[in-house]
């Protein structure tokens, strides 16, 4: 059995550099290299579109909803502040959003919450006027900022006075004049704020959104906690599964499509589905080195990894994880050429094959050496005196070795 797999991989690993029995030219490798490079990047390219399809994390909960429910980070102070900001970054932003990814699945908690602020987002004189109420709050913020900036300026301006016991100070009145100017138009801002915000809270949605915010943290925290833990172990998983579903068909096709050229003897189509067979498992490897190295660290070796974070030596898993790499990269290499794409291992195939032992280029029965290169394909056997091949292990003639 294991022989019959390891005689598979030969004749399979035949088919990539071979054609009708000779080495392929540098002209076909190179067109065989773009087609190899262009499958590759339409196949991780599908494999991104195909899994977006899945929700992340971030997604399936997202911040503003782990800030309410979990970290119940929403109070009456900043709660419409909050929401003014998620609607404006919806309305002004400068990137198309896909309406498809704004409906994405949601946790059964974050859903009413999500759909509440979608709502609102497409209202949009509702969405204006929060606008409105956030770029005021935005300037009584730096109105307050000047404010006491001015009002520390002019308290050290009297510290002056009464130290020099001089009560002509020539600072004071231009600040004292800011100030007063500064305070009326913080209060004019203010009661601005105060008009917006009461419109606002006039629109149902908004009280029930409010009212959601509030109930939220007391009822759902310990659920959508552990929700959102077992999502983050499990998502790679789930995203492998998907990638898989990509993968596995693209496989199977180029498997049979390869197996049939092969029965059939069709040399082109065995050449191409080849090298398309092991460009399709080359992401296969890749998503599954990526689950290893995301659930790994992470998951089964968390002590491991918190220890290292301890002493800020996280570094070293880094470095650990190029290490591994590149000695497994070294160790295959060496296998491939060693067991597989050895001289000898060529040269013998050459032989079975008919051809030339140092060009392998096909040659008819009969040649004592290559037209191509002038290779001569005998030697002289030292035990029989017959003429066995140059690099043969054994005698053609009697069977035995120099």
């Amino acid at each position: 059995m294991l022989k019959h797999i390891i005689n598979k991989i030969k004749r399979f690993s035949s088919n990539l550099t071979s054609l009708n029995d000779q080495a392929i030219g540098k002209t076909v490798f190179t067109i065989i290299i773009f087609l190899d490079v262009f499958i590759l990047i339409s196949v991780f390219q599908g494999l991104s579109d195909h899994t977006r399809q899945l929700a992340t994390p971030n997604e399936f909960i997202p911040q503003y909803c782990r800030d309410i429910v979990i970290d119940d980070d929403w109070n009456q102070n900043n709660r419409l502040i909050r929401t003014a900001g998620i609607v404006t970054r919806y309305r002004s932003s400068y990137v198309h959003i896909n309406e498809k990814d704004r409906v994405k699945s949601l946790h059964p908690v974050c859903a009413p919450i999500s759909k509440l602020l979608r709502s609102i987002e497409d209202d949009k004189t509702l969405a204006s006027d929060l606008n409105a109420f956030l770029r005021n709050r935005n300037h009584i913020v730096k109105m307050e900022l000047e404010l006491k900036r001015t009002s520390g300026a002019y308290n050290t301006a009297l510290l002056e006075v009464i130290a020099e016991q001089n009560s002509a100070n020539e600072n004071q009145a231009p600040l004292k004049k800011k100030i007063s100017e500064l305070t009326d138009d913080l209060n004019g801002l203010v009661s601005e704020e105060a008009k917006a915000e009461s419109k606002i809270m006039q629109d149902e949605r908004i009280s029930r959104l409010f009212s959601m915010i509030e109930r939220s943290p007391k009822v759902n925290r310990g659920a959508l906690l552990e929700a959102l833990r077992d999502l983050n172990f499990w998502y790679p998983v789930n995203r492998l599964g998907m990638e898989m579903l990509f993968l596995l068909p693209l496989i199977f096709i180029f498997y049979l499509w390869n197996a049939k050229s092969v029965k059939a003897s069709r040399p082109y189509q065995s050449l191409v589905s080849a090298h398309l067979l092991v460009v399709v498992f080359i992401p296969v490897i890749f998503k599954i080195v990526e689950l290893i190295y995301d659930i790994v660290p992470k998951k089964l070796l968390k002590q491991v990894f918190e220890f290292l974070e301890s002493f800020n030596l996280i570094a070293i898993w880094h470095y650990a994880m190029m290490g591994i790499a590149v000695i497994t990269a070294l160790s295959l290499i060496y296998f491939m050429q060693k067991k597989i794409f050895s001289q000898e291992k060529i040269t013998q195939k050459r032989i079975i094959k008919g051809q030339c032992q140092n060009c392998g280029c096909h040659l008819p029965n009969g040649n004592q050496a290559c037209s191509i290169c002038g290779f001569k394909q005998f030697r002289q056997c030292g035990h029989c005196k017959g003429d066995t091949y140059v690099y043969g292990q054994y005698c053609k003639e009697c069977g035995l070795s120099d």
